[in-house]
């Protein structure tokens, strides 16, 4: 079986002024393409070339999604040293470290755990009266 035919063995130079190229660039960032040729020889054959759109409103979400997780991750990390210091301090912890922890936890976390769920909260209702705008 020869290969050949399926070789892109010809080729063209194109010129373009910057401004052109600009827009060509631009164009391509938008589409699911990796190459610039590629995208080039679908629009030059008219194949169907996708393009994606972002939306700035859940790129601000996914942006908070992000911060909450960091926060989220503090707060783990936190927990962690507090379990080491008092396994590490006395080996086998007594009632008193156990309920100055839970204290501690109680104190310091609670507050920024239930600011996560309420931002939660907040970003499942704009997506679910999104959701029902689209239907709508």
């Amino acid at each position: 079986m020869d290969k050949q035919e399926d070789k892109r063995i010809r080729w063209k130079n194109l010129r373009f002024k910057p401004d052109e190229y600009q827009l060509l660039e631009t164009r391509f960032k938008k589409t699911r393409f990796r190459k610039l040729s590629e995208y080039m020889r679908s629009v030059l054959l008219e194949k169907p070339v996708t393009v994606n759109y972002r939306d700035k409103a859940m790129d601000d979400v996914l942006e908070e999604l992000i911060l909450l997780r960091r926060e989220l991750n503090a707060i783990g990390n936190n927990l962690n040293q507090a379990v080491y210091q008092i396994n590490a301090a006395h080996g086998n912890a007594d009632a008193r470290l156990w309920s100055h922890l839970l204290s501690t936890i109680t104190g310091r976390v609670e507050p920024s755990i239930n600011q996560i769920k309420e931002r939660m909260n907040e970003y499942a209702e704009l997506w679910s009266q999104k959701l029902k705008a689209v239907k709508a």
